[in-house]
């Protein structure tokens, strides 16, 4: 059977977390379809950015990755495929959850596919999906699919799959993510050991900031 690589992100500040829920449920709608529909195994990362926080800061500051920090970005950009999964804060994207996103090589996302995932309160934050999340990733040339899904707090109770319902949507976004992944072969494309790194290019870390 196939084997892709799946990376999970999950931007949550608190143990436990919506957050961390709706990123779980959305890898595994994705790995079932990729699984049951397109007969392809999968092997999941998943990384809690609470975890790394640390590590994100001083990288920000000294502009050098930690060793794990370096094995986490490492997972993320050479995956098939990524759920990302952030609360919304002040109408966008966690601080925490941009930071990570900054000390990416700004080509390192490059036709990645993407699903992406908020949490919020409240509905109204609901458009922080295509007004913060979808710009954020258009700009990294990732593939972000069409379904992305947002969980308000009432979300939560709802078992229905009447169409707008939150495990309708999540299904919808899976099996576009899953139909991305199965014809994927990021993890698998060779890297060249002797290629400089791009953040010590004018665009990454050693910026006039």
């Amino acid at each position: 059977m196939t084997t892709r690589k799946l990376a999970v992100l999950a931007a949550c500040l608190s143990q436990p977390s919506s957050t961390r829920l709706l990123a779980d449920r959305l890898t595994d709608a994705t790995v079932a379809r990729l699984r049951e529909v397109h007969g392809v195994d999968v092997e999941v990362s998943v990384v809690e950015l609470r975890d790394i926080a640390k590590d994100v800061t001083n990288n920000l500051i000294t502009g050098f990755p930690s060793p794990t920090l370096s094995s986490v970005i490492e997972t993320v950009t050479r995956a098939d495929g990524l759920i990302v999964a952030t609360p919304i804060f002040s109408g966008s994207y966690s601080g925490l959850f941009k930071s990570f996103i900054d000390v990416l090589d700004p080509t390192s996302l490059d036709g990645m596919p993407v699903l992406l995932g908020a949490t919020g309160g409240t509905a109204r934050h609901s458009l922080a999906l295509d007004h913060a999340l979808r710009p954020l990733f258009s700009y990294l040339h990732a593939v972000a699919v069409p379904t992305g899904v947002y969980a308000a707090a009432e979300d939560w109770g709802s078992t229905t799959d009447a169409v707008g319902a939150l495990p309708t949507r999540i299904e919808r976004a899976a099996g576009e993510l899953a139909a991305l992944v199965a014809v994927s072969d990021r993890s698998q494309q060779v890297r060249d050991p002797f290629a400089l790194d791009s953040s010590f290019s004018v665009t990454g870390g050693f910026s006039a900031a």
